[in-house]
């Protein structure tokens, strides 16, 4: 297995919990995280070393070291031969390794549709040489892919079975020790150095920006632990350490224990829609890698709870438009909307609630009884 980055550890960790359960006898190895390694996965390299953002200098700048682990990554499989291959999202990695092991017999399949009907859709015809089969986490995909001859099963969405459909703010508050009645903003500011790189700043001076119009406002931030040095530094800068807790990890708890999240754009913003949590989606990036994904979008939305809503439902502040200021106004508009707009919360919960029982499923079974029909073909 490979994942690249923490939401595949995640899924891929899921996945793994069902591969054990009806094989538990299953050697599995890889590239991956804590989560897998819950399950007896053995780390051969950590997701970390794929976890690049976008089109960018970094991607350059490590462009020969990626491509040196999925060369070494080949070797290693071509002489053990797996029974099978599951390539977990990070897409620009796995397809050229699926392609390669599947040329010499080894089964290969694709866990997490790429967003082609989102953008870069030219990625069809890499889909078709590379995977056997893709597990597909949104109902609309598997008839999208079967019309370009690439076999697929809709499993649905592992997070939407683990996350509860009401989650318990309270119980979560408590579990962090945060104030159980002050208003909570959530800040997301991504996984990836590059995200890190971005969106941190902005969104801490986002947050005094708050901080100074409704100083009763608390905030928590759940980074990974590599960056959690760095993120207390911008912190203490800003003067807010008062009323700031950087948490490492533990982005779950802080959805649950939220009043609203100001969010980067990625995998995270479904699981706040889950969560049923208002949210403000933001998004930046160098200013090449924005031009050429800008020109590759297919749809008018960047955010997955807008994009499977089919609407605006909640903002999105993308590249310039994403200020501090911009970005402290719209989640200070969430907060102001039980007095001015109790509607639009309202709203919200009904949709995402609507959301979280489409994408539920038993995933783990669903997907496990794919790959068993994969090994058996």
């Amino acid at each position: 297995m490979v994942a690249g980055e923490v939401s595949g550890d995640l899924l891929a960790g899921l996945l793994l919990g069902g591969l054990k359960a009806r094989w538990p006898e299953l050697t599995s190895f890889g590239i991956g995280g804590p989560h897998m390694e819950r399950w007896g996965f053995s780390v051969w390299w950590s997701f970390q070393k794929l976890a690049v953002h976008g089109f960018n200098w970094e991607l350059l700048r490590r462009y020969r070291e990626i491509v040196g682990i999925r060369n070494q990554m080949r070797e290693r499989l071509l002489k053990q031969r797996p029974d099978i291959f599951i390539g977990t999202d990070a897409p620009d990695f796995n397809f050229k390794l699926e392609e390669d092991l599947r040329a010499t017999g080894i089964k290969t399949v694709h866990f997490v549709c790429p967003s082609v009907w989102a953008w870069r859709p030219e990625r069809m015809e890499k889909i078709r040489r590379s995977a056997d089969h893709v597990l597909c986490i949104f109902p609309f995909e598997p008839e999208l892919l079967a019309r370009h001859g690439i076999s697929a099963t809709y499993v649905g969405h592992p997070l939407a079975s683990v996350i509860p459909m009401e989650p318990d703010r309270a119980a979560a508050r408590q579990t962090l020790g945060l104030d159980a009645a002050a208003p909570l903003v959530a800040i997301l500011p991504g996984s990836r150095s590059s995200e890190i790189a971005h969106l941190a700043e902005r969104f801490i001076q986002a947050a005094a920006l708050m901080k100074a119009a409704r100083p009763e406002l608390r905030f928590v931030m759940p980074i990974v632990p590599g960056f959690r040095t760095a993120i207390e530094g911008l912190v203490r800068q800003s003067g807010l350490s008062d009323c700031v807790t950087v948490l490492s990890g533990q982005s779950h708890a802080a959805l649950a224990a939220c009043d609203v999240t100001l969010i980067a754009s990625g995998t995270a913003t479904l699981e706040a829609a889950l969560f049923k949590r208002p949210m403000v989606i933001a998004y930046h990036q160098n200013w090449l890698s924005w031009q050429i994904m800008r020109k590759k979008r297919l749809q008018p939305w960047v955010g997955l709870p807008n994009i499977l809503c089919a609407e605006f439902i909640v903002p999105e502040l993308l590249q310039d438009a994403a200020t501090p200021r911009a970005l402290a106004d719209a989640t200070l508009g969430w907060l102001d909307a039980p007095s001015s707009d109790p509607s639009r919360l309202q709203v919200l919960r009904t949709k995402f609630a609507a959301l979280h029982q489409d994408l539920r499923r038993d995933t783990a079974t669903i997907a496990t009884d794919a790959i068993q029909k994969i090994l058996q073909s």
